[in-house]
């Protein structure tokens, strides 16, 4: 018996990009699709888990970029579906954070079609592991908080500055990289150090993947010149600078030793 009954849709996390991070239900859910709708920001190496007989659909969004507007994108579905399609709508990263689930939720919902999540691994888990360094930690980082400073060209990310200047959170941006300028003015301006650690990372969990370390105050000079036009996500925090702050005691200890 398939895992998708004819008319039903699943929502599916397609992780950071690696398909080795695309979880084993994912997995089995795109074999058993009769069609799969995906984003732009799908990786290469998980399209090519598709089955050939199943019909990949691109309705790739990506910043300044949309091929389709997200009513269209419901209809499609919803069209799928009725039509008697075993439906996968396959999101970049875990299709609840930020992954405009809710609008193909309700568009289903709204016609009696079954609708399922299956969640992924979201980009900050897989930027941290890239690093090296956990989003949280006992005493210095007590809260994790993610964010989204997309906005459309120009305007100001409609945030809280003042809840997320905590100096005991770590603070994820998604979609951060053209509203850097914003997000460090706004921090700064609520209280948080210009000197707060901050890790940039660009297509976390790809091979083409690079990393920056810089600082609140510098955030806008390194999104704009260490970054690419991969999807980036900005991990900001104390919690950022332990790994470099222990190896920096480190090699001083050694050096103090000799």
């Amino acid at each position: 018996m398939s895992m998708i009954a004819p008319g039903e849709v699943w929502l599916v996390g397609a992780g950071p990009g690696d398909p080795d991070l695309l979880t084993r239900k994912a997995e089995r859910l795109i074999c058993a699709a009769s069609v799969v709708f995906h984003d732009a920001l799908v990786g290469q190496g998980v399209l090519d888990l598709v089955p050939p007989h199943v019909r990949l659909v691109s309705v790739g969004k990506r910043s300044g970029r949309h091929s389709k507007d997200q009513t269209t994108i419901d209809q499609m579905i919803v069209d799928a579906a009725q039509s008697g399609e075993r439906v996968v709508r396959l999101k970049g990263g875990d299709p609840s954070i930020f992954g405009r689930a809710e609008e193909e939720l309700s568009a289903c919902r709204t016609v009696g079609i079954p609708v399922h999540i299956c969640p992924g691994v979201t980009a900050a888990s897989a930027a941290s592991a890239q690093i090296g360094q956990s989003l949280t930690l006992r005493g210095l980082a007590r809260r994790l908080t993610f964010v989204t400073a997309h906005t459309k060209a120009g305007q100001v990310p409609d945030l809280d500055w003042s809840a997320l200047a905590d100096p005991q959170a770590t603070l994820a941006v998604y979609m951060g990289k053209a509203a850097a300028k914003h997000v460090s003015a706004g921090l700064i301006a609520a209280g948080l150090p210009g000197d707060t650690p901050v890790v940039l990372v660009e297509s976390a969990s790809l091979p083409e993947s690079t990393q920056f370390r810089s600082r609140l105050d510098l955030l806008p000079i390194a999104a704009q010149t260490a970054l690419g036009d991969g999807p980036a996500i900005i991990l900001i925090g104390a919690a950022m600078g332990v790994s470099e702050n222990a190896v920096h005691a480190r090699k001083t200890d050694l050096l103090a030793l000799g």
